[in-house]
């Protein structure tokens, strides 16, 4: 058992350095093209070097950053083009996801959804989008778990990252009192154990990011 607790803390300070770069990345705080240093990482996330490394790996395979001769690592950039078909591919992984989540969700779980999505309401009248960005990852998380499904969350997670850095770049066409009630129907019909209808949620969700996507494009 001791033997294994040195391997687990290893993980755990790993997915803190991703969480920590990825956060940087899909708020722009590293701009597409920008290119990573890891140094600078490593001082900006006070992490060592061992855990930033392997974070890089994930976020390469994640597609937020990319490896190019001669040019070394550059964060990836945003493909306007691409991005109505990765909402297509993520409305069905969303439906698999939601309709799980209701079926397994533990109480607990349910009730830490419905606290998720009214902590993503309560920040529309403060018009805070980084406590609602934050508040919207807690319950991804939450309803990730719940399914347990982790090949559909695997598929999905680097997708849902690319639409969150999507969202940040083009604010400004945004409704987050939209979103937030999307999200609030979903965590209610997962709450409730109705797998139909929170499918249902995620398509209306997928419909509102779709929505906002061809705002930015045309």
């Amino acid at each position: 058992m001791t033997a294994d607790a040195p391997e687990a803390d290893k993980r755990r300070v790993a997915d803190q350095a991703y969480d920590a770069i990825e956060a940087m990345i899909a708020t722009l705080a590293l701009r597409p093209g920008a290119p990573i240093v890891e140094a600078e990482l490593i001082e900006r996330t006070g992490l060592g070097r061992t855990p930033t490394r392997e974070a890089l790996m994930r976020l390469v395979a994640n597609g937020l950053i990319v490896q190019l001769p001669r040019r070394g690592l550059l964060v990836s950039d945003i493909l306007l083009a691409e991005h109505l078909d990765l909402l297509e591919a993520r409305r069905v992984l969303e439906r698999l996801i939601a309709a799980t989540s209701a079926r397994r969700a533990t109480p607990p779980q349910r009730q830490a959804l419905l606290e998720a999505a009214d902590a993503m309401m309560a920040t529309v009248a403060a018009n805070d989008l980084a406590a609602y960005m934050q508040a919207d990852q807690g319950l991804d998380r939450i309803n990730h778990s719940a399914c347990r499904n982790p090949f559909a969350v695997a598929a999905v997670v680097p997708m849902v990252i690319q639409c969150r850095r999507f969202w940040y770049a083009y604010q400004h066409q945004g409704d987050i009192g939209e979103g937030a009630r999307g999200h609030l129907a979903l965590a209610q019909a997962i709450a409730a154990g109705q797998p139909e209808a929170a499918a249902q949620a995620a398509d209306a969700l997928i419909d509102y990011l779709r929505r906002f996507a061809q705002q930015v494009i045309e």
